[in-house]
């Protein structure tokens, strides 16, 4: 990743900014539902920034869900199938990406209902979680959050990524999860997810964030 120049910016501040962008997203493909990811390593909590912009876009007039990859991962039988600590298949396999892609996207392409389905599987339970449908009315935005979104070519329109340094990542993942970290190395190789993103923000001190600004802004 090559350096980048970051300003120092509060989390609410962040929220009301990413908010104010996301007012005006068209989507290309001319779907009604602007997609939004949230994308980082669960140290790095990208579902934290996702819900605060959920919040800062409803007194702004527009509704959107949080969709957490953690309710579509596979069951555990495919998870563990080589092991429990198997980094590519958390690299590759790990989430149901063909759920997601039928639960989630498939609803909000231009066309399409705008039913979607929040969560599939409980992970606690390795059970359905049974979940009712959502509908989205128009102008409604979908907000996703998880790890190594950007390597599964999800029609995304917008997209931010909040980084740890290798540092910053290895110290605040816990030691049973430290398995997982190469899998982050090959995805900082693979997609420099900091270059590419919309907006990149750097969560090494959790109570002080850093970014980039809006690249589109």
């Amino acid at each position: 990743m090559g350096r980048v120049r970051l300003e120092a910016i509060t989390w609410d501040r962040l929220g009301d900014l990413i908010a104010e962008r996301l007012l005006e997203l068209k989507p290309a493909d001319g779907s009604p539902w602007p997609r939004i990811a949230f994308d980082g390593a669960p140290a790095a909590h990208p579902g934290d920034l996702a819900e605060r912009v959920a919040e800062a876009l409803r007194p702004r007039g527009r509704s959107a869900l949080v969709v957490g990859t953690e309710g579509y991962l596979r069951p555990a039988s495919l998870r563990f199938e080589y092991g429990r600590q198997d980094v590519d298949t958390y690299y590759d396999g790990w989430f149901d990406t063909g759920a997601l892609w039928r639960e989630v996207f498939g609803p909000l392409e231009p066309g399409g209902d705008g039913r979607v389905l929040p969560d599939l599987l409980d992970p606690a339970t390795d059970r359905a979680t049974r979940s009712p449908y959502v509908q989205l009315p128009p102008n409604a935005l979908l907000l996703l959050h998880g790890p190594l979104l950007l390597h599964h070519w999800f029609p995304f329109d917008f997209t931010v990524h909040v980084r740890l340094s290798p540092a910053a990542l290895r110290r605040r993942t816990p030691q049973d999860e430290h398995w997982t970290l190469p899998a982050f190395e090959r995805y900082e190789t693979d997609t420099s997810p900091g270059d590419t993103a919309d907006v990149l923000v750097r969560a090494d001190d959790p109570r002080h964030p850093a970014w980039n600004g809006s690249r589109e802004a």
